[in-house]
């Protein structure tokens, strides 16, 4: 996406619905404030209209983080929430709760606690491969 060549900000996904309402799901290495998502909707939203993809003007546009509750998808998002608890679970149904502590090219590693008494942490090295869905859990 050329709005955002050289900066931080990666692309989520992108849904565009047949009622021609286009969500973006942007995300940043060091975070993605309120600005930077209002600074990028005003370029994309002048970039449509020039290009006249939608020559009626018929169309919503909403670009913004994914949210707190949407699963982690790349590597890039694992990396920046190393030290939160997550939930992950695996392709074959387990799941698995934890602290983020480690993140490489294949897989995380989530520290599991075995023994509230004790306090007692193992760590669980677990493959991109084998996740099917990752969550941040909001601690309070």
């Amino acid at each position: 996406m050329p709005l955002i060549e050289g900066t931080d900000i990666f692309v989520i996904k992108i849904v565009v619905k047949p009622i021609n309402n286009i969500k973006v799901y942007l995300d940043a290495d060091d975070g993605f404030p309120i600005s930077k998502s209002t600074g990028i909707n005003k370029k994309l939203r002048r970039q449509i209209d020039e290009d006249a993809l939608f020559p009626e003007g018929d169309y919503s546009l909403e670009v913004s983080s994914p949210g707190i509750d949407e699963p982690l998808v790349f590597q890039r998002q694992y990396l920046k929430n190393i030290g939160r608890k997550i939930e992950v679970t695996c392709n074959d149904g387990s799941v698995i709760e934890g602290t983020l502590t480690a993140v490489t090219e294949e897989s995380i590693t989530v520290d599991v606690l075995v023994n509230p008494k004790k306090k007692e942490l193992t760590p669980t090295t677990t493959a991109f491969s084998d996740i099917s869905k990752c969550v941040i859990q909001i601690s309070f």
